[in-house]
């Protein structure tokens, strides 16, 4: 890829020509100095503020908005910019928050920073980012420029229909809370030498949090802080060196990660591997979540929102599907937008309804068929049932009502069709 589109996703006020002629090059001993200066400048604050704002989110602690901080942005800047720049700048507490995880009763933790803190740390992550990114592996997808879940899923689907079919389905717990500090500044201080940069890191990780009580964490990086998922990539770095290395097919995004393999001795060895450098850099495999799994003989794997299995009839063609966490939140989003009291026009229902539909089917496309007709018949059926009640019939939307408003009724409305979207989709794809 040429120097100028691998880097044109970087901070330009931060990123001169003579920064990345420096990055390409390799600076001397390969570490490098005065750095501060170019978190705390007024161009850096300015960009990454106006990223903040794009991103939206809550407010933290003092309850001050992103419309909040951005009605008064240049005299806050500014304050942060001095404080930055006569080292008194100090992060605020995290409200911690917990969100549900899908198909699960168990909530997943969130840390949310102040907006100000949010913006610091956008400023930093837009110094630090490419100079780590430049040496992550090939095989790491997750929170990096120019990647996406996609892009994993192409190369596991790549891997599978190659033959590797023993499955390494690792499962790290509780990675983002449990990353050592110490190790993870070590890691840092590799590449990055100047002592204000390395004490802003150190201060945003030990942020106290605010949940029932304030507290300051002795290890991890809060899920929710900007600055994290860099910090969570930057920690399994070296497992990647190590699992390239020695030659194993692994695809990450972030903490979820599987090494495909053509037997299951090489598997094993993998397993090993991973097992022992984990257990080194102080985090915990999942002890049930973890396994080894024969794709062609089994129910398949989990990963990145899909399930896959090889096909028993026709081998070497890779089935694939939303898995059950992620149908389940699907479908719990459309009965709440087609509940029988509705009071919405069916009109309305089917708009609200469609923006669900295209998300889902935007991610998902590339699941079997069966997949969307069966969601799109269960759909229908729910609809069907809206319009019996309002005509004080009882039960779901079955036998007759298919003729009293036929699948071409609901197109009509504007219905979008998953069926039809895939089949399109593959039209294009065979011109």
């Amino acid at each position: 890829m040429p120097a100028a589109r691998q880097w044109d996703w970087v901070e330009p006020s931060v990123w001169t020509e003579r920064m990345l002629q420096a990055l390409e090059q390799g600076v001397k001993g390969g570490v490098w100095y005065s750095l501060m200066d170019k978190v705390w400048s007024p161009r850096n604050l300015y960009a990454a503020a106006e990223r903040v704002r794009k991103n939206h989110g809550a407010a933290g602690v003092d309850h001050v908005s992103v419309e909040e901080f951005h009605r008064r942005l240049e005299a806050n800047l500014q304050h942060l910019h001095e404080d930055l720049r006569t080292n008194c700048y100090r992060p605020q507490e995290i409200r911690r928050v917990f969100i549900p995880k899908p198909g699960s009763a168990e909530k997943r933790p969130l840390g949310i920073p102040t907006v100000r803190d949010r913006v610091v740390q956008t400023a930093l992550r837009n110094v630090l980012e490419p100079i780590f990114e430049k040496g992550f592996a090939a095989h790491s997808y997750g929170f990096r420029p120019g990647r996406s879940c996609k892009d994993a899923l192409r190369r596991m689907d790549a891997l599978l229909k190659q033959g590797q079919h023993w499955v390494v389905d690792a499962d790290l717990k509780g990675y983002f809370d449990s990353i050592p500090h110490a190790p993870l500044l070590a890691q840092v201080r590799r590449k990055v030498a100047d002592q204000g940069v390395l004490s802003l890191l150190e201060a945003f990780l030990h942020a106290k949090v605010m949940a029932d009580v304030s507290w300051e964490p002795e290890e991890g990086t809060p899920q929710g802080g900007v600055i994290s998922p860099l910090l969570a990539n930057l920690y399994l770095d070296p497992l990647d060196q190590v699992m390239a290395g020695a030659g194993y097919d692994m695809v990450r995004y972030a903490d979820d990660f599987v090494v495909l393999c053509r037997d299951e001795a090489t598997a094993r060895q993998a397993l090993a591997a991973i097992t022992e450098w984990t257990t080194s850099a102080g985090l915990t495999l999942h002890p049930t979540k973890t396994r080894l799994v024969d794709v062609m003989n089994s129910d398949g794997f989990d990963f990145l929102g899909y399930h896959f299995q090889v096909s028993r009839i026709k081998p070497g063609k890779i089935n694939r599907w939303p898995r059950k966490k992620s149908l389940q939140k699907f479908k719990d989003r459309v009965r709440d937008a087609t509940r029988r009291c509705h009071g919405q026009s069916l009109e309305q229902i089917i708009t609200t309804l469609n923006r669900a539909l295209r998300g889902f089917f935007a991610y998902f496309q590339h699941s079997n068929k069966s997949t969307f007709q069966e969601l799109d018949g269960w759909i229908r059926m729910r609809l069907r049932s809206i319009l019996r009640k309002r005509q004080k019939r009882k039960g779901a939307g079955r036998g007759r009502d298919h003729q009293r408003w036929p699948n071409i009724y609901f197109s009509s409305l504007g219905l979008f069709s998953m069926t039809e979207a895939r089949a399109l989709c593959l039209r294009s794809c065979c011109r």
